[in-house]
């Protein structure tokens, strides 16, 4: 009966020690997902503060809150499951899929620097008032989070795509639970450091009505940090998602056959990463460099490619215009001609149909009455005066 009770007990440790193992290895593979989608996560905090801007203060946080649901839907009730069954069906479809989400991300990157360089308009449409002058009605609120989704959307499917090829090689469930446990947390992350951001302004003032000069001089320093804050994000994550997709562009070649690129890269590392102690920093940080300038010609490329399209299309409608405005400015010229000859034959109807007087036929006119006057033509030959 003992020797039973051990061997149970021994069961239970080793099941134990196999959950912890698979727990670390969980959590190993979480983190090294986490931190390969780095690039997309900055950028999706940049992003969402702005669509909360203009908002009622009172409505910032429950709207922040709907996206951040909003997103884990994205993320695990249909990004995951298309993509396991991808991995699991398909794995030779990742690749290709990934550098589509690098492409864009370069594309998105490059367009940014765009504007800044003011080169092209910045696109994004203004927030639009509702019919009672309010931005904070629930019609604007469920454009404004249906709108913000449709962002997360986009970067959600990056942030799991480039989660899951940093563990194709872990077990099919293994997969499920870390990509679930990477969308857990980076969306928690993302929007609860939104959530602080845009309430960062809020907080400041309320500080600085503080009696403490230090707490006053603190909340100052955060309300004139937030916009600054807000820019900086942006800068890097315009920069992550360059480096990012670069990144992804550089391995994915590499996957497909095309190997120039890799190991161009990976001969410049090699120097650098022999060196005691710093080397695998170094060398992480070429890599960094290189395909970031990787990002920025892929993305230059492919925006400029977009943008002239585009702009071709632009023109194309603008023709299209103006040939339909210059067709109805002729159709009104051609009118008054039309009208004169139409009052000119009604100006001589009288003149040929009232040819007979009323004085030659005046009995003609008493039989009839006020109705219209019958024309009696003399019979050839005869006058007018015989019968």
């Amino acid at each position: 009966m003992a020797g039973g009770l051990f061997a149970l007990l021994d069961d239970v440790a080793a099941l134990v020690k196999l959950s912890a193992a698979s727990l670390d290895d969980v959590a190993a593979g979480a983190s090294r997902a986490s931190i390969k989608a780095a690039g997309v996560v900055v950028d999706d905090a940049a992003v969402t503060p702005k669509f909360v801007e203009g908002v009622d203060p009172k409505r910032e946080l429950p709207i922040i809150k709907r996206i951040a649901l909003g997103s884990l839907v994205n993320k695990i009730l249909v990004i995951l499951p298309i993509i396991l069954l991808l991995s699991q069906f398909l794995p030779w479809l990742l690749t290709p899929l990934l550098m589509v989400g690098g492409t864009y991300l370069c594309f998105e990157g490059a367009e940014k620097i765009f504007e800044k360089l003011g080169w092209i308009k910045h696109h994004e449409e203004p927030k639009k008032e509702s019919k009672h002058g309010k931005k904070n009605d629930s019609d604007a609120e469920k454009k404004i989070v249906r709108s913000a989704i449709t962002t997360d959307f986009v970067l959600s499917c990056e942030i799991m795509v480039i989660a899951l090829n940093e563990i194709a090689d872990e077990a099919l469930l293994s997969r499920a639970i870390i990509l679930v446990v990477v969308a857990l947390g980076i969306t928690v992350g993302v929007y609860g450091t939104v959530a602080l951001i845009v309430k960062m302004d809020d907080i400041g003032l309320r500080m600085a009505k503080k009696d403490k000069p230090g707490t006053q001089k603190f909340g100052r320093f955060l309300v004139k940090a937030m916009p600054k804050l807000l820019a900086g994000l942006s800068v890097i994550g315009t920069f992550a998602m360059l480096w990012v997709g670069g990144h992804i562009i550089l391995v994915g070649t590499d996957e497909l056959g095309f190997h120039a690129l890799y190991d161009f890269v990976h001969h410049l590392e090699e120097p650098v990463a022999a060196i005691a102690g710093v080397g695998g920093f170094l060398g992480w940080l070429v890599n960094t460099f290189f395909s970031l300038i990787l990002g920025a010609i892929w993305g230059g490329i492919v925006a400029g490619i977009a943008i002239g399209f585009t702009a071709l299309l632009k023109s194309g409608n603008k023709d299209d215009k103006d040939t339909t405005g210059q067709t109805n400015e002729e159709q009104p010229a051609q009118k008054p001609h039309a009208e004169e000859d139409a009052s000119e034959a009604a100006a001589q109807a009288p003149s040929t149909a009232d040819t007979p007087s009323s004085a030659d036929h005046g009995a003609g006119s008493a039989d009839h009455g006020a109705g219209p006057k019958p024309n009696y033509a003399p019979n050839p030959g005869k006058d007018s005066s015989g019968s």
